[in-house]
C-alpha cells in the first residue's frame, strides 16, 4: 500500500489488523511516535492525520492510505518545539512527541484559544513527571508571538 508521510509518498507491506502505529515505528523506522497504553488515553503515539491530532494506536495502517500523515519527524523547527525547550515543557521526553503534535495541532486549529480551550485539548495526553503548567505556558508563547506578528 502506498502512505503518504511527513510529505513523502511511501510504499509499505501493512497487515489488515496492523495499527498505524506499528507501520510507522517497524515498518518505516518513524519512532517518534511513542508505544504507551494501545488504548488511546495517554497521547504519546499522537500524529496528524490531515491536520488534525489523532491517536495513531487507534487507527489501523491501512486508514492512513489517501490521508495526510505527519509524525514528530516531519515538523521542522516549528515554533511549538523552541517553546517547549524555552519553558522546560519536559522531564524525560517520552511523551513530548505526542504533545507537541497534539499542540500544534492546537495552534494551527485554533489560534485564539482559549485557557480553557488549551486545558481541554491537554487533557487528551499524559505526562508523569512534569506538572502541565510549563506546557501550558509553551502554547502560550507560541500564540501570543503568532497573534503579535500579524
Amino acid at each position: 500500500m502506498s502512505l503518504k508521510v511527513n510529505g513523502e509518498r511511501r510504499e509499505v507491506n501493512i497487515r489488515t489488523s496492523e495499527t498505524l502505529l506499528n507501520v510507522l515505528r517497524n515498518r518505516l523506522g518513524l519512532t517518534g511516535a511513542k508505544l504507551g497504553c494501545l488504548n488511546g488515553d495517554c497521547g504519546a503515539c499522537t500524529i496528524h492525520v490531515d491536520g488534525w491530532p489523532m491517536k495513531s494506536c487507534l487507527m489501523l495502517g491501512v486508514e492512513g492510505v489517501d490521508k495526510e500523515i505527519t509524525t514528530i519527524e516531519g515538523l521542522e523547527n516549528t515554533p511549538i518545539q523552541q517553546a517547549f525547550i524555552e519553558q522546560f515543557a519536559f522531564q524525560c521526553g517520552y511523551c513530548t512527541p505526542g504533545f507537541i503534535m497534539n499542540c500544534q495541532s492546537l495552534i494551527e486549529q485554533h489560534p485564539d484559544a482559549s485557557d480553557e480551550m488549551i486545558q481541554e485539548w491537554l487533557e487528551s495526553n499524559i505526562c508523569r513527571c512534569t506538572g502541565y503548567q510549563e506546557i501550558e505556558q509553551a502554547i502560550k508563547s507560541v500564540l501570543v508571538r503568532k497573534q503579535n506578528s500579524e
